[in-house]
């Protein structure tokens, strides 16, 4: 097995091209921030980006508490890579990374310099203490399982498949930016009412719904459960108001809240012509 560190201080954008870094090296498995990324799924970690405090997400991203360093070893022991690519502000950090989780010594040291311009460490630096933005090198879908509560956005990295243009072929490959934890100034606490009236407002926007009717949500492990029950026009194709309604809820609430939807469950409560004022059940 072979192990790669990507070195740069905090902020200079080595999450962002981890996926870039790692395609070039063949790696296997990403380490970044106290997650195992394997492709577009986490295969174990608790993000230090989901930590509430600074010092616990330093503490995250060398992998102290025992009983995740375990898992993680496990993991690595399961999947077997050819190649690591580990994440770290300094050397020395990703020496103890390795070590913690019993890997091969470090066999090449790429510095941030060598796959970002000045310009691009530069914005980099910008979004990290202007915006508190931070990148995790995995699909948005995959990140919300452990990031409830916290602004999530998609972001699209291109990944060319061969440098020879006659035969280039390209691929998107997402990644996600979040606003972690520890970057609040305060707790941030979002009421079930507050999610009601995304849902109500958003079931507007659906043609073919005349309200919104009685909504309910509760929060479960896996994501938030959201039941809606509205009145539907008449003549409308009821499976298709009811799927884009799903979908339209599913994305408002996710986009503005950050919460992962587990399901949107629709059962129209009656029909009404546009013309009455009272629904046909």
């Amino acid at each position: 097995m072979e192990v790669y560190a990507l070195i740069g201080p905090s902020g200079t954008g080595k999450s962002h091209r981890a996926v870039m870094v790692a395609h070039q090296t063949n790696s296997d498995i990403i380490i970044d921030d106290g997650l195992l990324i394997k492709g577009d799924q986490i295969l174990v970690g608790n993000t230090a980006k989901k930590q509430p405090t600074r010092i616990g997400a330093i503490k995250a991203a060398l992998f102290l508490d025992r009983n995740l360093a375990e898992r993680a070893r496990e993991v690595l022991r399961d999947h077997n890579p050819s190649r690591v690519l580990i994440l770290g502000t300094s050397v020395d950090m990703a020496r103890r990374i390795a070590s913690t989780l019993d890997l091969p010594g470090i066999s090449r040291v790429i510095d941030i310099r060598e796959v970002a311009s000045p310009e691009e460490i530069k914005k980099a630096r910008i979004n990290r203490t202007r915006f508190s933005r931070h990148v995790i090198p995995a699909p948005t879908m995959e990140v919300r399982k452990g990031f409830p509560g916290t602004i999530i956005d998609p972001l699209r990295v291109l990944i060319r498949k061969d440098k020879d243009k006659a035969l280039a072929g390209r691929s998107w490959l997402e990644q996600s930016v979040v606003r972690p934890t520890f970057t609040y100034y305060g707790k941030l606490t979002i009421s079930e009412h507050a999610v009601s009236s995304i849902v109500a407002l958003a079931a507007r926007e659906v043609s073919g719904v005349r309200s919104p009717g009685r909504i309910h949500t509760a929060q479960t492990e896996e994501g938030l459960v959201i039941d809606i029950s509205p009145v539907l026009y008449y003549g409308a194709f009821l499976p298709g108001v009811c799927k884009k309604l799903q979908a339209v809820v599913k994305d408002r609430v996710e986009y503005m809240t950050g919460l992962s939807i587990k399901t949107v469950n629709v059962i129209v409560k009656g029909i009404e012509l546009k013309n009455s004022t009272t629904p046909a059940k």
